[in-house]
């Protein structure tokens, strides 16, 4: 069975979002090993940070999500640059990445200034989930939910219509 991991950085303080998350996560279960690991955002001691300063977080941020990478994993970078699939694009790639002999997907879903360049090379691929912008909590809630409805696409469920 697949492992599909997201590695985020930051905590969702909403209950109702992390409900939404749980829920996700118990119905793929049916699907694969689902996980979600929730790295610690750095802090930034300016509320009007400069560029050298957000650029310190990302790359940060960046070295604690690439220890959380495995050698072999296949690695979706979330980021306003990458490609945007339908659910039924996402659910083709899913099922390719497993046929081709790949054991674990981490879904990457940076900071609140973005990725770093480390993180994004290292991508297989980068997904935009949208032009719009989101929350960090409310595209982890999408994410999972898209996660699953691509799983059920691939075994003909009943849940994507």
């Amino acid at each position: 069975m697949i492992r599909v991991n997201i590695i985020c950085i930051g905590k969702i303080k909403e209950k109702y979002f992390t409900d939404a998350v749980a829920e996700y996560a118990k119905r793929l279960t049916a699907f694969c090993r689902f996980s979600v690991t929730e790295l610690s955002e750095e802090r930034i001691k300016s509320n009007n940070p400069n560029k050298s300063q957000t650029d310190e977080v990302i790359n940060a941020e960046g070295k604690r999500i690439l220890q959380k990478i495995g050698q072999s994993d296949y690695v979706v970078a979330m980021c306003i640059e990458g490609k945007m699939l339908s659910s039924e694009e996402l659910s083709k790639t899913l099922d390719n990445i497993s046929v081709g002999g790949v054991s674990t997907v981490d879904f990457i879903i940076g900071g609140s200034y973005g990725l770093s360049d480390e993180v994004k090379k290292r991508a297989n691929l980068k997904l935009s989930m949208s032009r719009m912008t989101f929350p960090h909590q409310m595209a982890r809630v999408i994410l999972s939910e898209q996660i699953y409805r691509a799983f059920e696409i691939s075994t003909n469920g009943k849940y994507h219509k």
